[in-house]
């Protein structure tokens, strides 16, 4: 089974073929085709640091992610703040290594 790990937006991934995954936002259209170079290789028998080609990701669309609620409060003060914040998110995945 061959795996790879890739780096998309600063954040990286192991990955292998036909897994989905959550990246942060990508500018493409759903559908596309995205080229992504990779950092290793990883194969039962032997890994390498040095990969040759790409791995391919397709985008399959666009979502938000789960609300996380900020909240602010100062003791005896009688503040109290709540803010809610969703995360634009990428549905995107492994075409081939």
């Amino acid at each position: 089974m061959m795996q790879a790990l890739i780096v998309i937006s600063d954040k990286q991934y192991l990955v292998k073929q036909g897994d989905k995954l959550f990246v942060p936002r990508q500018n493409a259209v759903a559908g596309d085709v995205i080229e992504v170079k990779p950092l290793m290789h990883v194969d039962q028998a032997q890994s390498s640091l040095q990969p040759a080609g790409t791995v391919k990701v397709k985008v399959l669309e666009h979502v938000r992610d789960e609300k996380v609620v900020v909240f602010r409060k100062n003791r005896r003060k009688r503040f109290q703040k709540r803010n809610g914040h969703r995360q634009h998110m990428t549905q995107v995945e492994v075409v081939s290594i």
